[in-house]
């Protein structure tokens, strides 16, 4: 069994902004295995099981915010009793250029605060992570208020494609493994 959370925050609100692009991914996913996401009390999150390559696959949505994300994810990992070997985390990062994806099978935050949120609950970062760029604002501007905006009219096609690029990097992720996911999409990522 393998469980992919998409990070971001609930809320019409929120839907469209930079910060979303986990959920956009795991709404992506879902949409694609023609299954539906429900809330499920007990982990505070949207989910849907599917399967995929005979695999069953657990697709989440935390309703905690991004910064309590690893409430929802350690409740997740119990209730499916899942090593996190099994485990796949999709967010945003400022740190890498808009358009781009980066996947990884461990490591630190980065300074993402959902990210920080699940290592501290789970004590330890021994998961992947799959990063959409968002790219950083002009350093005069917020980064807090920037992420929680939406794209411009300029970005979406970019946007789009590394959420197109993210939700085919997960199904590598599920189907080859974690070294083929990244031979595939790290490198294409930095060629394109």
């Amino acid at each position: 069994m393998k469980l992919i959370v998409g990070l971001g925050n609930p809320g019409l609100i929120y839907r469209n902004s930079r910060h979303n692009a986990g959920f956009r991914v795991v709404k992506a996913l879902a949409l694609k295995q023609k299954v539906v996401l429900k809330k499920d009390n007990h982990s505070s999150s949207l989910i849907a099981k599917t399967l995929i390559d005979a695999e069953t696959v657990i697709l989440a949505q935390p309703l905690t915010f991004m910064n309590l994300s690893g409430l929802a994810v350690k409740a997740l990992v119990k209730k499916y009793d899942l090593s996190l070997q099994d485990l796949l985390v999709v967010c945003d990062d400022l740190d890498l250029e808009l358009g781009r994806i980066k996947i990884r099978p461990q490591g630190a935050s980065g300074g993402q605060r959902g990210l920080q949120s699940i290592i501290e609950k789970l004590g330890c970062g021994d998961f992947a992570r799959l990063r959409l760029g968002i790219s950083r604002p002009h350093a005069a501007a917020d980064a807090a208020a920037y992420v929680l905006k939406g794209f411009t009219r300029s970005e979406i096609r970019l946007a789009t494609g590394a959420q197109n690029a993210a939700v085919d990097c997960c199904y590598s992720w599920i189907e080859k493994g974690i070294t083929e996911a990244m031979n595939i999409f790290n490198i294409r990522s930095r060629n394109e």
